[in-house]
């Protein structure tokens, strides 16, 4: 995973955390709610780059075992 991408999924939690927060603290429910879709968005990218960085990974394993 890229620093770019690290750093915006992360930015993009941490907004979910501040916009659920406020919306507890409001009572507003639609705003909590945006928080916690956020933060559930950041962690199905940061899970997806993982996923490729894994299969990057294994696929130049492979191209160095073959080379041998």
């Amino acid at each position: 995973m890229g620093i770019k991408d690290k750093i915006s999924n992360e930015t993009e939690n941490l907004k979910g955390k501040t916009e659920e927060a406020a919306g507890k603290m409001t009572d507003n429910e639609r705003l909590e709610a945006e928080g916690k879709m956020d933060q559930a968005s950041a962690k199905a990218k940061k899970a997806g780059e993982k996923a490729k960085d894994t299969m990057s990974d294994a696929r130049d394993a492979a191209k160095d075992a073959i080379r041998r």
